[in-house]
C-alpha cells in the first residue's frame, strides 16, 4: 500500500511540475511580443500582423503646417513665435493644455473603431530630457506621455510603435526634425551618446511591454540637400548598430525599425541587413504614381534581405491615389501608417476647425519678424490672440472636429461618427 502511495505521491508531483514547466514557457517573454517570420509579422497568437493605421503626427512634435502656418514650421519656431505673441507664460500654459487635449484617449478610441490596428507615436527627444521643450523641462514628460498611450492602446487593442521623429542634433536637415537646417546628430559624438542613452532608457522602461511593437530608431535620416550626402549616408548604418547595441543591453524583445536615408526611401546605404535578429526595414512615400513601379526600388530591397517593410508614412492625396496605393501595399506585403491622424482641415483622418480669430495667428506667424521693430508693428492684439489660441485647444477635441469620411475609407478604414465612438 506504501508502495502504492509512493508511486502516485511521484506521479502528481511530475504531472505538477510538467504543468509549471510548460506554465513557465508559455509565459516566455518573447512569446508575448510581436515577432519576424521573413518577411512577414507575426502576432503572439501565431496569426500574421498587416499594419493598418494611422499617425500621432503634431502632439509630441508639433509641426506648423498643421496649424496652418507657412514659414514658422519647425515647433522651435511655433514656439519663438507665440512667445512672441502673447508672452512665455500663455505659451507655456497653451502647451500643456494642447498636450493634454491633442490627443486623449477618446482619440485612441476612435480610431481602434475604424479598423485600424497599429499607430505610430512620433516624439521629440527633449521629452526625456531636462531641456525646455513645450512649455516644460522635465525628463520624465515623455515616459509619463507615453504610458498614457501604452495603456489606451492596450484598453484597445492596438499596437504602437515609438518613433523619434527629432532627434539630438538633428538626424535630417529640415523643419520636421526641428534642427537648425543640418543633419548635425551623424557629426556630433556628444549627440550620438545622447541618442543612444535616451533610447537605452526607452527601452529600459518598456522592454516587458507586448503593445509596444517596436523602436523605430530615427525619422527620415539625411534630407537630399547636402553636397556631403554620400559621406552622411555612410554613417547612417553605423550610428543604427551603436543605437540597437545600446537597446540590446536591456531589451531583447522588441523590433527595431530602421529607415532608409533621403525621406527613408534610399536602402543602398544598408550593407549588413541582419546584424541583429529583430530588424525590419521602414519606408515612406508621398506622391508619384499609386503603382508597384513606383516602390520597386523598395520591394526589391525588402525581397533581398528578406526582412519585413512597412509603410510608416504616405497620405496628403486625393482619396482615389489614396485607396490605389493601399492596393498596392496590400498586394506586396507592405503595412501602412498613414500621415497624420488629425490637424486642421482635410488631408487626415480627424480634421480641426479652427476659431475665430485664428487668421490673425497665422499672418503674425508669417510677418517679418527678424527685429524688435517688426515684431511689435506685426502684433496683434494680444488679448485676442491668447482667446485665438486656447480656443484652437477646444477646437482640437475629438467631439469638435469633423471625421473626414472619404480619407477613412481610403485607407482601408472604416469610417466612423464621432457620437458613436465616444
Amino acid at each position: 500500500m506504501s508502495n502504492k502511495i509512493l508511486l502516485l505521491t511521484t506521479l502528481v508531483t511530475m504531472m505538477f511540475s510538467a504543468c509549471v514547466t510548460s506554465n513557465e514557457r508559455s509565459q516566455e517573454p518573447g512569446d508575448r511580443f510581436v515577432r519576424i517570420s521573413g518577411c512577414d509579422l507575426i502576432k503572439p497568437d501565431g496569426n500574421k500582423l498587416f499594419i493598418k493605421g494611422t499617425n500621432l503626427g503634431n502632439w509630441l512634435n508639433p509641426e506648423g503646417y498643421m496649424f496652418g502656418f507657412n514659414k514658422t514650421n519647425s515647433v522651435h519656431m511655433i514656439d519663438e513665435m507665440f512667445r512672441q505673441l502673447v508672452g512665455p507664460e500663455q505659451t507655456d500654459k497653451f502647451w500643456e493644455q494642447f498636450k493634454d487635449t491633442y490627443i486623449t484617449r477618446k482619440d485612441i478610441e476612435y480610431i481602434a473603431s475604424t479598423g485600424a490596428n497599429t499607430i505610430r507615436l512620433p516624439f521629440h527627444y527633449k521629452l526625456f530630457t531636462n531641456e525646455d521643450y513645450m512649455g516644460m523641462n522635465s525628463k520624465d514628460e515623455g515616459f509619463a506621455r507615453i504610458d498614457s498611450v501604452v495603456s489606451w492602446c492596450r484598453d484597445n487593442n492596438l499596437y504602437l510603435i515609438l518613433d523619434m521623429h527629432d532627434a539630438p542634433g538633428g538626424q535630417t536637415g529640415d523643419n520636421i526634425d526641428d534642427s537648425y537646417g543640418y543633419p548635425w546628430l551623424f557629426e556630433s559624438e556628444k549627440c550620438q551618446q545622447q541618442f543612444c542613452s535616451i533610447w537605452q532608457d526607452i527601452a529600459h522602461r518598456y522592454c516587458d511591454e507586448p503593445v509596444i511593437l517596436g523602436y523605430e530608431l530615427i525619422n527620415e535620416p539625411i534630407a537630399p540637400y547636402f553636397e556631403n550626402m554620400e559621406d552622411l549616408n555612410s554613417k547612417l548604418e553605423t550610428l543604427y548598430k551603436r543605437a540597437v547595441k545600446s537597446i540590446r543591453e536591456v531589451d531583447n524583445n522588441h523590433i527595431i525599425l530602421l529607415g532608409g536615408a533621403q525621406w527613408n526611401g534610399n536602402f543602398k546605404p544598408f550593407s549588413d541587413s541582419k546584424f541583429d535578429d529583430k530588424l525590419m526595414y521602414t519606408c515612406h512615400r508621398y506622391g508619384g504614381e499609386p503603382t508597384k513601379g513606383a516602390i520597386k526600388d523598395i520591394i526589391d530591397f525588402r525581397d533581398r534581405v528578406g526582412l519585413p517593410m512597412y509603410m510608416g508614412e504616405i497620405g496628403h492625396n486625393t482619396d482615389e491615389w489614396q485607396s490605389s496605393f493601399c492596393n498596392v501595399l496590400e498586394q506586396n506585403n507592405i503595412g501602412y501608417t498613414f500621415w497624420p491622424y488629425k490637424k486642421k482641415d482635410g488631408s487626415c483622418m480627424i480634421g480641426i476647425v479652427t476659431p475665430e480669430g485664428w487668421d490673425s495667428v497665422i499672418a503674425f506667424s508669417e510677418a517679418p519678424r527678424d527685429s524688435y521693430s517688426n515684431i511689435r508693428s506685426a502684433r496683434p492684439d494680444q488679448i485676442c490672440s491668447t482667446k485665438a489660441m486656447f480656443d484652437f485647444i477646444e477646437c482640437c477635441k475629438l467631439e469638435n472636429c469633423r471625421p473626414q469620411e472619404g480619407y477613412i475609407a481610403s485607407i482601408g478604414l472604416t469610417p466612423q461618427s464621432i457620437k458613436t465612438s465616444l
